[in-house]
């Protein structure tokens, strides 16, 4: 494809840059390229490199996997300079590179993100957060893995300016306790997925909570959530008609007992029933899979 467009340069052929730009080229052509294709069209010709910074203007998607995650800061805020009308943006990885400076300006003239995807961007700060909540209102999903800069403070502040959040993905992030994630729950009643894995600092009362104030939940994720017990997935069973699956591995303290409501429901478990588990350790042990009448 980047052959043909360069191809259409030459005179012998019809100049494909005649086309109408914002209502052909830029909608039904350069959409289809990879990211990194168009970057390598600008060196084409002035024409082309007009041609693709309008396309950059009017990107609705930016994801910097496209490009790898070592891109230079200056060609990161070039890339999006003008652009303001993004509704998707997805950084994650870039924590050799990214930090509120690079992010904030994006942030802060694009209105209309209704996606952040933010994993292991560990050098940004609680202001980013902050100005995600304050710049984004139409936000739907938001990715925080593994950002520890995350606070009590500034998920305060999302939950206050960002109602119609419907999947946060919380895992690692160690600052926050239990009355964090009850704030956000409490506000952000349309959650349909929630991830709070690796947080030693969360239980009972932040899953009670949040089954009790997000009907429409789908997903939950407390893998290695140490202090959460069976009470609260007994909750969550109660309030929770809608669960699909959930993760509770590493979890000690939640035994069949609870996980069996939620089994004959068909939801979806990370962890095997009793009786499965003791097969598959014999069968480690023995080499085999041992015949057992399981109707009796």
């Amino acid at each position: 494809a980047l052959w043909c467009l360069m191809m259409s340069v030459t005179p012998t052929r019809g100049c494909l840059l005649d086309l109408p730009w914002e209502d052909i080229l830029v909608p039904h052509i350069l959409c289809h390229l990879p990211l990194q294709q168009l970057l390598s069209l600008q060196r084409v010709s002035k024409s082309f490199q007009s041609l693709i910074q309008l396309y950059l203007a009017n990107m609705r998607c930016f994801d910097s996997s496209q490009i790898g995650p070592a891109i230079p800061r200056a060609a990161f805020v070039n890339l999006l300079k003008d652009n303001e009308v993004l509704q998707q943006l997805a950084l994650q990885n870039c924590s050799e590179w990214l930090t509120d400076r690079e992010l904030l300006p994006v942030i802060g003239q694009n209105h209309h993100l209704h996606q952040i995807q933010l994993k292991g961007c560990a050098q940004l700060s609680r202001h980013a957060l902050v100005a995600i909540s304050l710049s984004c209102p139409q936000l739907r999903q938001l990715s925080l893995a593994h950002c520890e800069w995350v606070d009590s403070l500034s998920l305060r502040s999302l939950a206050d300016h960002c109602k119609a959040l419907e999947a946060v993905d919380l895992t690692a992030c160690r600052q926050l306790k239990d009355e964090a994630i009850c704030y956000l729950v409490q506000k952000c009643g349309r959650l349909k997925s929630l991830s709070l894995a690796v947080n030693a600092n969360v239980g009972d009362v932040a899953v009670e909570e949040t089954a009790k104030c997000c009907p429409e939940l789908e997903h939950l994720d407390l893998t290695g959530c140490l202090r959460v017990k069976n009470d609260s997935i007994r909750v969550l069973a109660e309030y929770c008609p809608k669960l699909r699956s959930l993760k509770v591995k590493h979890c000690h303290n939640v035994a069949e007992s609870s996980l069996s409501i939620l089994r004959s429901r068909g939801v979806e478990l990370d962890v095997e029933p009793p009786l499965q588990r003791a097969l598959v350790l014999l069968q480690d042990v023995v080499g085999f899979a041992p015949f057992i009448n399981l109707q009796i």
